[in-house]
């Protein structure tokens, strides 16, 4: 099967979770035997086209269509201000890649292609075009929303371009149980969507992948020693992610252990308030902060530092940051309220107890979270090892890509016996 997939960042451009997803599932999908087209962003030094792990790649040279924009769009396009530029670049790259896809591969190269994926509002515009130039059926990705991020005040733009890719779209896959009841919740075509959970590798994500000695080195770097316990938060530093809520919760674990040291490690628009918040409340000595995107083979070695991972997220359709400390045995505690697919990943009771649920949004209850893993290491080391095991027999990038298809060949076959009739 020939894919076409549409999703705004690929590496070696690497923003966030999107990314990691996009890079895992396409190379799981050529290990299969499907010939993968990728059609990304391309910010102006990359290749336009070129073969990565398998996978075709091609990223169109984008132009600033932002002053053009301006004498047409709605007001709320026009309050976007400086980030009208992003949307620009965003409308023209559905744009440049659909007409590649279209006029160059399909028309003039007389490439077939079976069908075409979209990854989130990013690559619902392409769905459209897509939809309106060609026959073939679309799979819309769904791995966030726009109400979800923005705690329902987003972009009526973004919803509207999210609801109508869930029309022209034949199938939709969501990320997690609890993100589809909230896309049904919101009006969107159950009948038309399927879970997948995303995975990770674990043999990349492997305790046997880091050294003693990366591990000293880096506990040495943030001045934890052997006897203190390492907290890890690694994410996008806005609200979603309930970060600030953790360190607010950290007096309250500082005064029970001492010992304890929270790295966080990540960027993000709430750098500016965690640094103040950290100096109200005199916990400088016991929350250390790295505002870095770090490479994956430093990422991994924090997740093998760290002695317990804390993702108190208020909104998570999945995350994928939570598996990887999961893969390196590490126990967990997540945010498990409201929409969250990182609850589904987490079990919290015997046997098979992995991590902690807390309430996102409340301190309190995250240092109640976190006080139950430090209050017995033993018992937060099995908890560590049942991680790994969770991670091995659900949430691997190869179990994804295999369900992946299943939609897929479901699709192409539905489509094909319409034609027959």
């Amino acid at each position: 099967m020939r894919i076409g997939f549409f999703v705004w960042e690929y590496p070696p451009r690497l923003i966030g979770g999107l990314g990691t997803y996009a890079e895992y599932i396409t190379r799981d999908l050529v290990k299969m035997g499907q010939d993968v087209v990728v059609f990304t962003l391309n910010p102006g030094q990359l290749k336009t086209s070129e073969v990565i792990h398998g996978v075709e790649v091609h990223r169109p040279l984008n132009v600033d269509a932002s002053s053009v924009l301006r004498l047409f769009v709605g007001n709320e396009l026009q309050s976007w201000g400086d980030q009208l530029r992003f949307f620009s670049s965003i409308f023209t790259n559905d744009i440049l890649c659909t007409s590649k896809f279209v006029n160059s591969l399909i028309r003039k190269d007389g490439v077939h292609f079976d069908m075409v994926c979209v990854h989130d509002w990013l690559g619902g515009m392409a769905a459209s075009i897509v939809k309106s130039e060609t026959d073939l059926p679309v799979v819309f990705h769904v791995h966030s929303t726009e109400w979800g991020r923005s705690k329902g005040m987003g972009s009526k733009v973004v919803n509207d371009i999210e609801y109508q890719t869930s029309v022209v779209a034949d199938r939709i896959i969501t990320v997690s149980y609890a993100m589809k009841e909230d896309l049904v919740n919101h009006g969107w075509p159950g009948e038309k969507i399927f879970v997948v959970w995303n995975g990770v590798d674990p043999e990349v994500y492997s305790p046997g992948a880091v050294s003693k000695a990366e591990v000293r080195a880096l506990r040495g770097r943030y001045g934890i020693k052997d006897d203190e316990s390492m907290i890890l938060f690694v994410g996008r530093l806005n609200w979603v992610k309930g970060i600030i809520n953790l360190v607010q919760a950290m007096p309250a674990i500082v005064k029970e252990y001492p010992k304890a040291k929270l790295v966080i490690l990540g960027t993000g628009d709430e750098e500016a308030n965690i640094r103040n918040l950290i100096k109200r409340l005199g916990i400088e000595k016991n929350v250390i902060c790295r505002f870095e995107f770090v490479p994956e083979h430093e990422r991994i070695v924090h997740y093998a530092a760290c002695d317990l991972g804390a993702f108190p997220s208020v909104y998570e359709p999945f995350g994928i940051v939570s598996l990887e400390a999961m893969a390196l045995e590490k126990p967990i505690l997540v945010g498990a309220r409201g929409v969250s697919g990182l609850r589904e990943q987490v079990v919290i009771s015997e046997p098979g107890q992995t991590g902690i649920h807390v309430d996102g949004g409340s301190p309190s209850d995250i240092a109640w979270g976190l006080r139950q893993i430090l209050s017995s290491p033993v018992k937060a080391k099995q908890w560590g090892r049942n991680a790994r095991q969770r991670v091995i027999d659900y949430f691997t990038w190869e179990k994804a890509a295999r369900q992946t298809m299943d939609v897929y060949e479901g699709l192409v076959e539905s489509y094909h016996r319409g034609r027959r009739k």
